[in-house]
């Protein structure tokens, strides 16, 4: 069977707040339109203030690393990088922790993801709502 390649893009409004959103959903209706057989998923989001990350959410876990990146990257006067809202220094220093890119394994079509993990976008920048997520299929 030949290889095929096959990408879509997300457009996510991510509202005023620190905030972790689940794309698990979006990424299983792209799969379903796109890939019926075994593959690699990538996930990317091509935002220098924003990452992908595999957690679980709906139990605290998504608040709890909001919190865990506040206590890592606090938003203050410390970064180098100075404009935008105080402390925005620390969106750019994000990726670095929550890399931009995730790349999933599917098999028959399906994302293959354990019991409790979703793919999710954590965007701690409050001044730019409007982030694009790139879904790649190579199978």
């Amino acid at each position: 069977m030949p290889h095929a390649f096959t990408t879509s893009v997300l457009h996510i409004t991510t509202g005023a707040s620190e905030t972790v959103i689940d794309l698990t959903r979006d990424c299983e209706q792209f799969l379903a339109r796109t890939a019926a057989r075994d593959g690699l998923l990538n996930v990317f989001v091509p935002h220098a203030t924003a990452g992908i990350a595999i957690i679980e959410t709906g139990s605290g876990s998504d608040d709890d690393l909001l919190a865990t990146l506040h206590t890592l990257l606090p938003a203050d006067e410390r970064w180098q990088h100075r404009h935008g809202t105080p402390g925005h220094g620390r969106d750019h220093v994000l990726p670095a922790l929550v890399p931009p890119h995730a790349t999933l394994p599917v098999i028959g079509g399906r994302l293959e993801l354990g019991t409790w993990q979703s793919v999710c976008l954590v965007d701690t920048n409050t001044s730019n709502t409007n982030r694009n997520v790139r879904l790649s299929f190579y199978g």
